[in-house]
């Protein structure tokens, strides 16, 4: 399951379908909360529909209880850039809010972001959240056997920068995954390409950028867990799990596999097959 090389967990067919089946879990989870974003609605009823979601599909949460953390979801408003812990914060018209979710099935986790807009968003905020999200499918699409590491990364960046004026949060990055959630490699949000190791089929990688209207500077609340910008500026987040094949990138957080924004950007994938 390790390669001897480089120690990142490499799987077969059925291991890859159990992370599947954990990442329709977690796109069902993000679909039920997404839809239930609303002025008026406290991001602890957001975090109840989740945990509903993955207790009736048989699922464990991946967030309750890792180190300490108290819900199955993290929400992170406006200024929040990522770990956001649900409570008693009451949405509002205009709110900008990022859902992170977790699941595991069999052992073998899911792991995936949106950010959704609450009513009447500005189009700053709206143009912010689909730019994280196209970096997100060109980073994705960079996963691809014999590349390296950081061209994921650098693919994300280049989008970004791109774009305009952004801040591009360096301090949080993606992750490997499979039997547990955080697993090598790390996958920074960033450049330069061509660098680190090179993607091999049956790797699985969470590909996470954060984009901010402001500065990337953040700082970590007293709460040991809420992550927000230093200058106020408003933050997306976006996630994907993907799966690495020889026929190229399967995303198993999405519930066509990526074949959509796949065929958009031009790019080959199993999705078709595999979804």
């Amino acid at each position: 399951m390790f390669s001897r090389k480089s120690k990142l967990q490499v799987k077969n067919d059925q291991q890859l379908a159990y992370m599947r089946q954990a990442g329709l879990v977690v796109a069902a989870a993000l679909d039920a909360t997404s839809a239930a974003v609303e002025p008026g609605r406290t991001t602890a009823e957001l975090d109840a529909i989740a945990a509903r979601i993955i207790s009736d599909a048989g699922a464990e949460p991946s967030f309750l209880g890792y180190n300490g953390y108290p819900a199955h979801i993290c929400v992170s408003v406006n200024d929040e850039i990522v770990h956001g812990i649900p409570g008693s914060r009451v949405l509002a018209d205009g709110d900008l809010v990022s859902i992170d979710c977790g699941a595991i099935v069999n052992g073998w986790h899911g792991d995936a972001a949106v950010s959704v807009a609450c009513g009447n968003t500005s189009d700053e905020a709206r143009t912010l959240m689909e730019v994280t999200r196209q970096a997100l499918w060109r980073g994705l699409a960079a996963a691809r056997v014999g590349r390296h590491l950081s061209d994921i990364g650098a693919a994300v960046e280049d989008y970004v920068l791109e774009q305009g004026p952004y801040g591009l949060v360096e301090d949080y990055v993606g992750h490997g995954i499979g039997t547990a959630m955080h697993m090598d490699p790390s996958v920074p949000n960033y450049g330069p390409a061509g660098r680190g190791p090179t993607l091999v089929a049956g790797l699985a990688l969470a590909v996470e950028p954060m984009v901010t209207l402001g500065s990337q500077d953040n700082e970590v609340l007293p709460d040991n867990w809420t992550v927000r910008t230093l200058d106020g500026k408003w933050a997306s987040h976006w996630e994907h799990t993907v799966a690495i094949t020889a026929e190229g990138p399967w995303v198993l957080t999405a519930p066509d596999g990526g074949a959509a924004e796949f065929a958009r950007l031009g790019v080959e994938s199993p999705a078709s097959q595999r979804a």
